[in-house]
């Protein structure tokens, strides 16, 4: 665990030397603010008035969390640097490291989106306060609850983006793959709440990665409830095992794969 910490906070370190470059990526999500607040302004005749349960108010905050979770994991950089790993031979470099490819690449990434997270989490609140003038209603219960379940959506895509990039241990090129499933978080959980969406799409939706990772925290951030707050850090839970087991599995392969053939 030592070494994994080390790795994180080594990042961590590099990460603030990029400070710069972190707020001028601030703009893309500021003009994506924007559009959404115009946008939801638009549809919204009354702020009062309610569609599938959500306020414009609310709506608003969520599309602001769940872009947060979005920038910060950076799903393309890192599937793009798995597959780089893989097509230089630099993988077979760190299998024979003492720490595991995954908790090296998951502890490496995490260490520098812990500077996005406070970067994004800030700007991502004056926005919401200056375009909206409020916060939802929350006490220290909920905001510890909303917190931790921000954190275990990051960790939980993060080693899900890992899982596909590891598929450049059997095909060519794994961004395809990221493509997809970032196209389907974008659309099925950051843009929108599972509620805008058919009962058939909502019932899939609900039992997918989506569900903890994107609509979640956001959902409880915006619509606190403490029933729905322990039932999806319970599910989250779950997630982050099947998460761990995927990339284990993958990887372990992947390596016997890559010792028969000489790699």
């Amino acid at each position: 665990m030592r070494k994994y910490l080390f790795i994180f906070k080594a990042e961590l370190m590099s990460a603030l030397q990029y400070v710069a470059n972190i707020l001028l990526h601030m703009i893309t999500y500021f003009i994506v603010i924007i559009i959404f607040f115009y946008l939801w302004n638009y549809i919204y005749d009354d702020p009062t008035q309610l569609i599938n349960g959500y306020s414009k108010t609310q709506m608003i905050w969520y599309v602001i969390i769940t872009e947060i979770i979005w920038n910060i994991v950076s799903g393309r950089k890192l599937c793009r640097r798995i597959c780089d790993d893989v097509k230089s031979g630099n993988i077979a470099y760190n299998m024979n490291k003492p720490y595991n490819y995954i908790g090296y690449i998951l502890s490496s990434h995490l260490g520098e989106g812990i500077i996005k997270s406070l970067i994004y989490i800030t700007f991502g609140i004056i926005l919401g306060r200056v375009f909206l003038g409020a916060f939802p209603t929350l006490n220290v219960l909920s905001i510890v609850l909303v917190i931790l379940s921000l954190i275990l959506a990051v960790v939980i895509d993060t080693l899900f983006i890992i899982f596909i990039g590891l598929f450049s241990l059997y095909i060519e090129d794994a961004n395809p793959l990221f493509w997809l499933y970032s196209k389907l978080i974008l659309i099925l959980g950051t843009m929108f709440p599972i509620e805008f969406f058919p009962e058939v799409i909502q019932k899939i939706t609900t039992v997918s990665p989506i569900y903890v990772i994107c609509y979640g925290p956001a959902k409880l951030f915006v619509d606190f409830n403490l029933n729905n707050a322990l039932n999806i850090i319970a599910f989250q839970f779950i997630y982050l095992a099947v998460a761990f087991g995927l990339c284990g599995v993958l990887y372990a392969k992947g390596v016997k794969k890559l010792n028969v053939n000489g790699g």
